[in-house]
This record gives structure tokens, C-alpha cells and sequence, in this order.
């Protein structure tokens, strides 16, 4: 089996409970619960109109600006994957357009994620599928290979594996390691529960803002008494 060109098996993925359940959480307090230590970078934007992005990584590792890859990926999906490609971030051809996003769609297909180029950006909109992209051209792809289907990916240095759980909302994408997803779940959790009675404190006029001056006095800040 050829290293470059080759498609392999999934042999796990996140259950559909646990992305039902994720997908309730804002991805920056998953983010922070997991130490804010993973991150696929600013570049990855939202191409649709609204909704999140929640599902299982069936991964895509693409030479730039070619899609042949992509294309039997849409066609292996199980309804609820996401399709998560790595191409590079070269934007000089597009990955997708209009009819692909459709037939995808149609598989039920959960979203993607392109460390590349999209076109036909407003039907992106108007069909509103989550998808996060690198940026827009309207120069069209090539289909030659070659690629792999099913290998760990990395973007901007966040590493997915196939199957990994992946998150989208307005403030960017996360991957969850298989392995660790019912860990920050609870974590998130709790981080939810803690930032509730914080709002209810806020609102109560209670919150407690000490932690401020106890943080500048131990770093040695410098400030005036009565501050």
C-alpha cells in the first residue's frame, strides 16, 4: 500500500451521544478545558450562515488545490461524519463548490473543515451546511491525486486523528482527542456550572473581582494605594 496515495479504514469514532452532548457547549470552554492548548488557527473561518459544527473526523490529506481525495471521502461518509482535509491552506484552487456542498448534503454529511479554498461562497450560505475554510477563489480544482483517506492530519499543529471529535461554532474549530472526549466533557462541564454562578453573581452584583489584586501584587505590578 503506497504511503501518499492510499485510503484506509476507520476503526473507531465518537459516539453520537457524546457529539449530541458536545454540541451543546461553546467551543471556547472546551477549548479552555482543554487547557487552551489546541487550536487549528484563525485562518479556518465559517463559510456558513449560522449554526455548529459537531461530528467525527473522517480525514482528508490532499496536495493542494486537487480534490480527487475529497470526492471518494463524500462518497465513504456516514451521515453525521465530518470531513476534515488537509490541503495545505494553499487558496490558488478551490477544494468544493456548489455541487459538491449539495451532494454532500445529500449524504448526510455533518460538515467540513478545508485547510483550503472554497467557491460558489454564497450557496455556502444560503445551503448553511457547517463548513470552516482558509478562504475563497473562484478557480476551480483538479482531480489527479494523489492523497490519503483515514490518516492523522494536522492543522496549524492540531492534530486529528480519524474519528476524533470535531467542533465548530462562530469562535473557530477544535478537534477533541478520541481517547480524552468523555474527560473534557466533564470538564467542560464543570466549567459551564462555574461560569453560570459567575454570571449570577455579575448580575447580583456579588461577584467577587479580589483575585485582580491578588494577581498584580504577585507579579510585582506597580500601582498607587486606594487602586
Amino acid at each position: 500500500m503506497a504511503i501518499g496515495f492510499r485510503i484506509l479504514p476507520r476503526d473507531r469514532a465518537v459516539p453520537a451521544d457524546l457529539v449530541a452532548r458536545f454540541a451543546k457547549l461553546p467551543v471556547a470552554n472546551v477549548s479552555d478545558s482543554m487547557n487552551r492548548m489546541t487550536a487549528a488557527g484563525p485562518r479556518l473561518t465559517r463559510m456558513h450562515r449560522d449554526g455548529v459544527l459537531a461530528g467525527p473526523a473522517l480525514t482528508v490529506k490532499a496536495r493542494p488545490g486537487d480534490n480527487l481525495m475529497l470526492h471518494k471521502a463524500i462518497d465513504m461518509a456516514a451521515p453525521g461524519d465530518v470531513i476534515v482535509v488537509d490541503a495545505g491552506g494553499d487558496l490558488t484552487n478551490s477544494l468544493m463548490g456548489e455541487l459538491m456542498l449539495a451532494y454532500a448534503i445529500k449524504r448526510g454529511v455533518a460538515g467540513f473543515v478545508l485547510n483550503g479554498a472554497i467557491r460558489d461562497a454564497d450557496q455556502f450560505i444560503a445551503m448553511n451546511l457547517p463548513v470552516f475554510a482558509a478562504g475563497v477563489t473562484h478557480r476551480g480544482p483538479y482531480k489527479d491525486g494523489p492523497g490519503e483517506i483515514n490518516v492523522p492530519i494536522a492543522l496549524d499543529g492540531m492534530v486529528i486523528h480519524p474519528g476524533d471529535l470535531m467542533l465548530g461554532d462562530s469562535d473557530g474549530v477544535l478537534a477533541v482527542p478520541f481517547d480524552a472526549a468523555e474527560e473534557v466533557y466533564a470538564r467542560t462541564m464543570a466549567k459551564q456550572d462555574a461560569e453560570t454562578r459567575q454570571m449570577a453573581a455579575i448580575e447580583a452584583g456579588t461577584n467577587d473581582r479580589s483575585w485582580v489584586d491578588t494577581a498584580l501584587k504577585r507579579l510585582g505590578c506597580a500601582m498607587p494605594d486606594g487602586i
